[in-house]
């Protein structure tokens, strides 16, 4: 273990940020070579005279250059430049964790930073579903998808819908999920070094993907309503990006659901700087406001997602996007390139999901299933300040004083419950410091897990973090 100590004499900006760019220096010219175990956070926080969460957000930012992996209970080590050496490219990501959240989770934890649909017993559906396909079509399961089925379409129209509009089914293509459906969407609307628009908080696996496919990140600013028009069009203005992704409505992390008439804004602005729009309604479909969508004010310039994981089952992957006009090609082109392809199986189960009814009958009882469990929030959590919906699997926390999000995380996973901190949703590097977590609630088909979980947030939020452990 190293006795490396980063110097905060110069510099402006938040600690965290100056140290995790001290660190970042230092690995680069070789002071901190690779395999070296960096300080324990709670030694190098009294050493430098800041605070854990401090230590701990700056970590985590290493964590997400690239540059550290680590494991509880082992340390935080550089990952270095040595597998360059070797002849093999060092990761633009870190082998370990995807943003601040570890890959492979350690063993006996209760997963509560996950949304995935709760399991009400899907897998019996699920499976006769795919005995009857497999019965039926074995000659296109083991051969390669060519052609899409109108099927296929047709469910993903019914998906997509809205109150009384519908997208035309010809622009519909599915998808290997949502994820991989917005990667597709931005390979085909922008190259290397285009701009795409991200909130500040957001789902930000999009912005790693597009960072990986040469893409740049541009923020704009939100409040508890959503993206802000003005800001939208002097981002517009001043950094010329090629698209905007979007969650207009149960927004990840915050829930927030545009009004109508921001949204009618930002589609004029999208307009007149000739933006594209990523609209991303996977939580939005599960809410059902019937706010007219982006895609209804402006189907010319918006690409429409939703998909089956959050709830019916994330293990099937399904999904599907709906394209402006003369788009739907390029998209299946990008498709092909990006991901390899769609499988028949499962763009096949899904439309049978679907256009059964059994997706729907599913998604019914996974959303009765979050009501209640959304109940035990509001009664376990009241007197604190946070933001939960009764069809959302998942709720935004605001930490009371002295917590800050990283230290309160590492402190709930002591107490074996994994949360996501804010930083997990950062799409770019940012100042903005929110000291919010998001809490999902979706874990385990017994909800009495469920609840135990959440009792353990509620009394670890209930504590002073110096009567908490910290990570070695």
């Amino acid at each position: 273990m190293t006795n490396w100590l980063p110097s905060l004499d110069s510099g402006t900006g938040p600690l965290y940020l100056r140290i995790a760019d001290e660190a970042e220096n230092a690995i680069k010219s070789g002071a901190l070579p690779h395999g070296t175990k960096l300080p324990p956070q709670r030694d190098l926080a009294y050493d430098v005279g800041v605070t854990i969460g401090t230590i701990s957000r700056a970590y985590a930012l290493l964590r997400e250059r690239g540059l550290v992996t680590g494991e509880v209970g082992r340390g935080t080590y550089v990952q270095g430049h040595d597998e360059q050496a070797n002849g093999a490219p060092r990761d633009p990501v870190s082998m370990t964790y995807g943003g601040t959240r570890a890959m492979v989770p350690p063993p006996g934890k209760l997963r509560f930073d996950t949304t995935a649909a709760i399991d009400v017993g899907q897998a019996e559906i699920v499976g006769r579903i795919m005995a009857e396909i497999a019965s039926a079509h074995p000659g296109e399961i083991s051969s390669y998808t060519r052609t899409l089925s109108p099927d296929w379409l047709e469910a993903g129209r019914q998906w997509l819908s809205s109150g009384d509009w519908s997208p035309d089914a010809e622009q519909i293509l599915p998808q290997l999920g949502v994820h991989a459906g917005i990667n597709a969407v931005v390979a085909a609307v922008s190259g290397a070094g285009d701009r795409i628009v991200c909130e500040h908080l957001t789902y930000s696996q999009v912005s790693r993907s597009a960072n990986l496919m040469g893409r740049q990140i541009v923020l704009v600013d939100s409040d508890q309503d959503g993206i802000l028009p003005a800001d939208f069009e002097r981002v517009c203005a001043r950094e010329h990006p090629k698209a905007a992704f979007i969650m207009s409505s149960g927004q990840n992390p915050t829930l927030a659901s545009l009004p109508l008439l921001r949204r009618k804004e930002i589609v004029d602005i999208a307009r007149k700087y000739n933006v594209w729009l990523i609209e991303d309604y996977l939580y939005g479909g599960m809410i059902g406001d019937r706010i007219p969508l982006l895609a209804e004010l402006a189907p010319d310039r918006t690409f429409l997602l939703n998909g089956l994981s959050k709830s019916v089952a994330a293990g099937v992957r399904g999904g599907w996007v709906a394209c402006p006009p003369h788009m739907s090609q390029r998209v299946r082109v990008t498709q092909k390139m990006v991901s390899g392809g769609l499988p028949f199986l499962l763009a096949e189960l899904s439309a049978r999901l679907v256009l059964s009814g059994a997706a729907a009958d599913i998604r019914d009882r996974v959303i009765t299933e979050i009501g209640a469990r959304e109940e035990v929030v509001r009664e376990l959590f009241a007197g604190h300040e946070f933001r939960s919906h009764p069809r959302l699997p998942f709720f935004w926390l605001k930490l009371p004083e002295p917590w800050m999000s990283g230290t309160f995380k590492q402190a709930v996973l002591d107490a074996d419950v994994l949360i996501d901190d804010e930083d997990e949703f950062k799409p770019a590097r940012s100042a903005r410091v929110y000291h919010h977590v998001r809490v999902g609630f979706s874990e385990g088909r017994d909800r009495s897990i469920s609840v135990e979980g959440l009792k353990t947030v509620r009394r670890i939020l209930d504590q002073s973090p110096l009567g908490t452990s910290a990570i070695v």
